[in-house]
């Protein structure tokens, strides 16, 4: 069961999730129970200030797997500028070997990797939704591609 909801604002009705992975800086294998800890609290702490909700956190010794949900108003960006700032500043704060670790310059890598999850749909399903919304007989596809060409 998920524990995705509508978020519900004056304006709009929305249910965006998010896939976010962020690699610890240099991939050096910081991510130890303490750190752990250390980061589930300070995510559960972000909630309680920001509009982002962590449905859930996983880590892998050198990367985080985070799923979560957030609000229109914020990019993708700006969610994860917010969460690898405030986290990286706490994990500093409170477990000082870490910082050592890194020689003293960031927690997290620069990069990251994010996507968007469908709760209830897929592209295809989507695409059918669209196509059955006219009379099939009228509907005319003006654009469709198979494969994103990101590049």
């Amino acid at each position: 069961m998920s524990s995705s909801i509508h978020i519900h604002k004056s304006h709009n009705v929305s249910l965006l999730l998010y896939h976010l992975v962020c690699s610890t800086k240099y991939r050096r294998f910081v991510l130890s129970p303490k750190v752990d800890r250390i980061l589930k609290r300070t995510c559960l702490d972000i909630e309680d200030r920001y509009e982002i909700h962590f449905l859930e956190i996983g880590s892998d010794k050198d990367h985080v797997h985070f799923l979560l949900q957030s609000v229109p108003s914020y990019s993708p960006t700006k969610i994860v500028r917010t969460i690898k700032s405030i986290t990286a500043r706490e994990i500093f704060s409170q477990a000082p070997g870490v910082k050592r670790a890194l020689w003293g310059g960031a927690f997290w890598g620069s990069g990251f990797y994010i996507n968007t999850v469908g709760r209830h749909s897929n592209e295809k399903i989507i695409a059918q939704y669209v196509k059955n919304q006219g009379k099939e007989k009228e509907y005319e596809v003006l654009h469709k591609t198979d494969q994103l060409d990101l590049f």
